[in-house]
C-alpha cells in the first residue's frame, strides 16, 4: 500500500506540473495573439465599431474601404506602394549582405588560425555594447559629408553587416567538422570554393535564422530612415505608418489596415522559412553553450 501510495503521489505531482505548465503556456499564448487578433479584426471594421465597448471580436462584415484608405493615404497619393518598395529593397539587401559578410567573417574567425584572431573577435563583440543612438549623429554627419543622404545607399550602407551576425555564424561554424574542410583542401578546392560549396549549403538553418532577424530589424527600422529619407518617395514603410497615424483625418480602421498590410511580408517570410528558423535557433542555442 505504501508503494502504491508513493507512485500515486508521484503521478499526481507529474500531472499537476504538466497542467500548470500548459496553463502558463496557454495564458502566454493568449497575451501574444490578442494584439494580432485585434489588429486583424479591427482592420475590417468601421471606426465606430472599434472604439465600442465591449469589443466585438467578430466583425459584422468586411469593411474593405479601410484598405483603400490605407494604401491611398489621406492625400490620395498612393505613396504607400513606393514606401513599401523602399522597405523591401532595404530589408532584402541588408539581409543578403549580412548573411554573406557574416558567414565569411565567421568562417575566418572559426576555421583559420592567425595572430590576433581572438583579439579581432573580441573587438567585434565590443561593438555590440555601443548603442546605435550613440553613433547615430556622427554616422549621419559622415553620410551627409559624402552626399548619400536621401538615397538607398545611405539607408543601406551602415547596416551591411552587424556584430551579432558575425557572432552567430562564428558560434555555429566553430563546431563544423574540420575533416570535411581538410578533405576538400586535399582535393585541391580553393577556400572560396569550400565556403561556397560546403559551408553555405550546410549552414541553412542558421542562415535562415540570421536572414529573418536581419530582415525584421530593417523592416521595423524607424530612426535611421527618419534622418536619411528627406522626400516622401524615399521614405520607408514605418515612416508612412507614423505619418498616416498622426494625420488629422485618419480613422482607426484604416490605421489597423495599414498595420496589417505592413505585417504581411514578415509573416510570409517567417512561415516560408519556419522550419529552418526553428532548427537554426535550436542549433545556435546548443552550439553557443
Amino acid at each position: 500500500m505504501t508503494g502504491t501510495s508513493f507512485f500515486s503521489r508521484r503521478w499526481f505531482a507529474s500531472v499537476s506540473a504538466k497542467i500548470i505548465i500548459w496553463g502558463i503556456l496557454c495564458v502566454s499564448l493568449c497575451f501574444i495573439l490578442a494584439p494580432l487578433l485585434f489588429m486583424l479584426t479591427a482592420a475590417f471594421m468601421p471606426a465606430g465599431d472599434i472604439v465600442k465597448m465591449p469589443y466585438r471580436w467578430i466583425p459584422r462584415g468586411f469593411f474593405l474601404s479601410n484598405f483603400v484608405k490605407a494604401v491611398a493615404g489621406n492625400d490620395g497619393s498612393f505613396i504607400f506602394f513606393r514606401n513599401l518598395f523602399n522597405s523591401l529593397v532595404v530589408a532584402v539587401t541588408v539581409s543578403v549582405t549580412t548573411v554573406l559578410l557574416s558567414s565569411l567573417t565567421g568562417y575566418s574567425l572559426s576555421k583559420f588560425h592567425y595572430r590576433g584572431r581572438d583579439a579581432i573577435f573580441m573587438l567585434i563583440m565590443a561593438t555590440m555594447m555601443i548603442p546605435f543612438e550613440a553613433i547615430m549623429i556622427p554616422l549621419y554627419i559622415v553620410v551627409t559629408k559624402i552626399g548619400i543622404q536621401n538615397s538607398y545607399t545611405g539607408l543601406i550602407l551602415p547596416f551591411l553587416v552587424n556584430a551579432f551576425g558575425i557572432f552567430m555564424m562564428r558560434q555555429y561554424l566553430i563546431t563544423f567538422p574540420d575533416e570535411l574542410i581538410d578533405a576538400a583542401r586535399v582535393d585541391g578546392m580553393s577556400e572560396f570554393a569550400i565556403y561556397r560549396r560546403i559551408i553555405l549549403p550546410n549552414s541553412g538553418p542558421v542562415i535562415a535564422t540570421l536572414a529573418i532577424l536581419s530582415f525584421r530589424t530593417q523592416w521595423d527600422n524607424l530612426l535611421w530612415p527618419l534622418l536619411i529619407a528627406q522626400t516622401e518617395k524615399m521614405k520607408t514603410l514605418p515612416l508612412y505608418i507614423v505619418k498616416f497615424s498622426t494625420e488629422k483625418y485618419t480613422d482607426e480602421g484604416a490605421m489597423m489596415a495599414v498595420a496589417l498590410l505592413a505585417s504581411i511580408p514578415m509573416f510570409i517570410l517567417f512561415f516560408a522559412l519556419n522550419q529552418y528558423f526553428i532548427k537554426g535557433a535550436a542549433l545556435f542555442s546548443a552550439r553557443k553553450g
